[in-house]
């Protein structure tokens, strides 16, 4: 039991799940805002645009109206908070590549021989494919 703790306590201490939940309050935060733009005046203009019921129309009459304006008000929240999100996660992203060096490709551990193409280790001085001598260049 003691182990299982410790393990848990090292998963919820990485950097990647404190960044996960610094983003999760960040991004309840920024939805509030944007619900609160949509909910106080671009669903108010889009219930003032759509077409309504016409009045005597029989309860089931279909037409755009309030309803469909808060579902698109919906739709338009989820759109700018995820993409708000995004621009977000990029500039992060691009933030932490600041000032790293890139990593120097590997040294090779392996050459071609001349004569038979094989894969062969880089200190070879014969072929074991071909039996071939291998001189150094």
């Amino acid at each position: 039991m003691k182990k299982f703790f410790k393990e848990f306590k090292e998963f919820a201490m990485r950097g990647n799940v404190i960044d996960m939940a610094v983003g999760i309050i960040i991004g309840g935060a920024f939805k509030a805002i944007v619900d609160s733009l949509i909910a106080n005046f671009i669903t108010p203009l889009l219930a003032a645009i759509l077409p309504k019921v016409p009045e005597g129309s029989p309860e089931g009459t279909w037409a755009f109206g309030p309803a469909f304006a808060s579902f698109l008000g919906a739709v338009i929240s989820f759109i700018v908070t995820a993409f708000v999100l995004f621009l977000i996660i990029k500039a992060m992203n691009k933030a932490k590549t600041i000032g790293k060096k890139p990593e120097k490709p590997a040294a090779p551990t392996t050459k071609k021989c001349p004569y038979c193409l094989s894969e062969i280790d880089i200190k070879a001085t014969r072929c074991p494919h071909c039996t071939s001598v291998i001189e150094e260049k």
